[in-house]
């Protein structure tokens, strides 16, 4: 009598390791093209503090102005609440 050991299983490829591997490589490209890709990036707006044409800005604590010699600010109140730059005074023409 001949005595056959039945052969194992064939190995099954395993769905859920399929799907992290496709969950792992489309995590990769994204970050890839992320960080790859060029940026858009808005022109940055001019403050009045920057802006030539501003003679004269404040914040609402502290008003400066555009000397010869450069900016000349006053002192802010003890209290005061730093609010949005405003220019105030601009160069005619």
């Amino acid at each position: 009598m001949s005595t056959t050991s039945p052969l194992p299983p064939a190995p099954r490829s395993s769905s859920g390791a399929l799907a992290a591997w496709g969950i792992a490589v489309l995590v990769i490209a994204t970050v890839l093209v992320g960080a790859l890709a060029p940026a858009r990036h808005p022109a940055p707006l001019r403050s009045a503090a920057e802006d030539p044409a501003c003679l004269e800005w404040s914040d609402g604590c502290k008003v400066c102005q555009r000397l010869a010699d450069g900016p000349a600010c006053s002192l802010p109140g003890f209290a005061c609440q730093p609010g949005a730059l405003q220019c105030l005074r601009r160069r005619e023409g």
